[in-house]
């Protein structure tokens, strides 16, 4: 009896140290991810607004000049679509952020209606991010075509659409997995 007790303690403080890992790591992938939307988003107004030589140096390792140079319009669309797909995994750790900071967090019955939901916002934003990295990648693929010099998709912050879809595609199975849990869980409830 002793035995199980002592590995269930062991089990207990060893989940709260993954999840304050974790509360630690989300923060500081939420505060990069941020910066680099911001940065997306204020380099775009300073380039297409104020100065247009902004463009050589967008981002570290990123020159968009040659679109820029190709057409205006062009160049705000595909940073438009590089500062969304920033923006939404922002948002995907500010949710992470709220749930692992939520008190009420109950590890023990994890199907609860706020833990749904969770999956489910996340669910959407990894799919939004997925179309809105591949719209980008294939409207850079154009440019390329066309004859416009571009950086390499991996450099522009568009790669992996795939896996975002592919993500959202889980998240969604796991999303309705908690939603019977949910349903399971309350009518065990109404029936003790």
């Amino acid at each position: 009896m002793t035995i199980i007790h002592q590995n269930r303690t062991i089990m207990k403080i060893n989940t709260k140290l993954v999840l304050k890992f974790l509360y630690i790591l989300s923060w500081i992938i939420f505060v990069g991810v941020s910066i680099e939307a911001g940065g997306y988003l204020s380099n775009s107004f300073y380039t297409f607004f104020i100065n247009q030589k902004g463009a050589n140096s967008f981002w570290p390792g990123l020159d968009l000049s040659s679109l820029y140079e190709y057409d205006h319009g062009y160049f705000l669309v595909e940073t438009l679509l590089m500062s969304i797909a920033a923006v939404l995994k922002a948002c995907i750790f500010y949710q992470i952020l709220k749930i692992l900071h939520n008190k009420d967090l109950n590890i023990s019955q994890p199907f609860t209606s706020k833990m749904g939901r969770f999956i489910f916002i996340v669910a959407y934003f990894s799919l939004l991010i997925g179309l809105f990295s591949w719209w980008g990648s294939k409207y850079a693929e154009w440019f390329v075509k066309q004859g416009v010099k571009m950086p390499d998709i991996e450099h522009l912050r568009l790669a992996g659409s795939d896996v975002w879809l592919f993500m959202s595609a889980t998240l969604f199975v796991i999303a309705q997995l908690f939603k019977r849990g949910i349903e399971m869980q309350t009518e065990n409830e109404l029936t003790v």
